[in-house]
């Protein structure tokens, strides 16, 4: 089945596809779309970038029914970012916008959501707090759902939403459709699909390619004095297209945002604490390329896809070991080439371990040479860095031009 005909997808979907520049199924398409088409449960395992989201979207737009006063999906994510994602590539696939989907998450005015589900809604994404909201309000009436999604539940259960699902769950339709799917499948997941699903069916994917092996991963041994030190000289001799640069924390991110803006830099912060409005501008503008660099806590680590990312900075390390296969996952997609550098000091040490043996990979090195007097030359006024900033920002101008052709 190397084809969307192949697996029932209906013409007008499939030119939409062909728009978007998708020609050819991918490797879970082509298993979960018939399952889908079929009314069978599913538990789901592919990983980030394989394509699941049109896996289970192809199917579940082209059975969407004439608008009802209910919405007949329900999808759940885990994050806004997410939810976002998802709906763009329903969109994608939207047949002259026949079908009404409609956002739900917190950070956006709740009394609009409560206007636009009164409306009637086909298709409902959203996450598990803002739905609970709703539910509780008796503003969403899920008892005629058709299909149910929890997408990356690893992540949800992760983030601590097992109550919320358990309400959402509660409300819904007992006769719907259920499809489970996650990056990794433990003992908690499985828990939850199994009791959540009846005979699903479980498909698991995996790459045929190591994905690893697009990214040049680097080690940086260092000490958090001069992190910032060694960040700036990496940064001056990768000069990245697009980089992302992960702290463990809102206040680190908020500081080295600051530092890395006033040494010049064309950078972005993004955490959960900037209201959710300007988040999305946020992520609008790096898709756009419109700065080069993206200083975010693992926010951004989930549920963004973001074409032409080509260096992944850790400037913190992880707090586990899938957690730097995510965020480095951003780099090397659709066959293209990254590099990703990890920052490690002393006490990182046991961490370092995890992930090499995680990953069966050990890092190699990168030896760093330090430039005498940096220090000093790092904290001159922001006036002696317009001739570096000009040059950084033609540079960027020209490989936008480049990507965009």
């Amino acid at each position: 089945m190397n084809n969307f005909s192949n697996l029932n997808v209906n013409k007008n979907i499939i030119d939409l596809l062909n728009k978007n520049g998708i020609k050819n199924p991918t490797e879970i398409q082509q298993e979960v779309i018939p399952v889908v088409f079929n009314g069978k449960d599913i538990i789901g395992q592919a990983a980030t970038g394989s394509g699941k989201t049109l896996a289970f979207a192809l199917p579940i737009i082209q059975n969407i029914k004439q608008t009802t006063s209910f919405p007949q999906t329900l999808i759940i994510a885990p994050t806004r970012e997410l939810a976002i994602q998802i709906s763009q590539e329903f969109e994608k696939i939207n047949v002259e916008n026949k079908v009404k989907i409609m956002l739900a998450y917190g950070g956006r005015e709740i009394a609009g959501q409560i206007q636009t589900l009164k409306s009637g809604v086909d298709i409902v994404i959203g996450t598990p707090g803002r739905l609970v909201d709703l539910i509780e309000r008796k503003a969403i009436n899920l008892s005629k759902l058709s299909n149910l999604v929890l997408d990356e539940v690893d992540q949800i259960l992760l983030m601590g939403f097992r109550n919320e699902i358990d309400e959402i769950i509660g409300v819904c339709s007992k006769k719907r459709q259920t499809l489970c799917f996650s990056a990794t499948i433990d003992s908690a997941v499985k828990k939850v699909a199994y009791r959540i699903t009846k005979e699903a069916l479980n498909i698991v994917v995996e790459s045929k390619e190591n994905k690893l092996d697009n990214i040049n991963q680097h080690l940086i041994k260092t000490t958090d004095r001069r992190k910032l030190e060694t960040l700036c000289i990496l940064l001056n001799e990768t000069n990245p297209f697009m980089g992302i640069i992960f702290c463990r924390t809102k206040a680190r991110v908020d500081k080295l945002e600051e530092e890395l803006s006033f040494k010049g830099y064309s950078c972005q912060k993004l955490h959960s604490d900037i209201p959710q409005s300007k988040r999305e501008k946020i992520m609008k503008s790096f898709k756009n390329v419109e700065f080069q660099f993206l200083v975010a806590t693992d926010v951004a680590a989930r549920g963004v896809d973001i074409t032409g990312v080509t260096h992944i900075f850790n400037y913190d390390i992880t707090e586990d070991a899938e957690s730097y296969i995510h965020r480095i996952g951003r780099t090397g997609r659709a066959g293209q080439k990254g590099d990703a550098y990890l920052f490690v000091s002393e006490k990182d040490g046991n961490m370092l371990r995890e992930i090499e043996k995680f990953m069966d990979y050990e890092i190699p090195e990168k030896e760093i040479e330090y430039v005498q007097n940096v220090n000093s030359t790092l904290e001159l006024p922001q006036k002696k860095y317009n001739k570096k900033i000009n040059a950084r920002t033609k540079n960027i101008e020209e490989q936008k031009q480049r990507y965009r052709r």
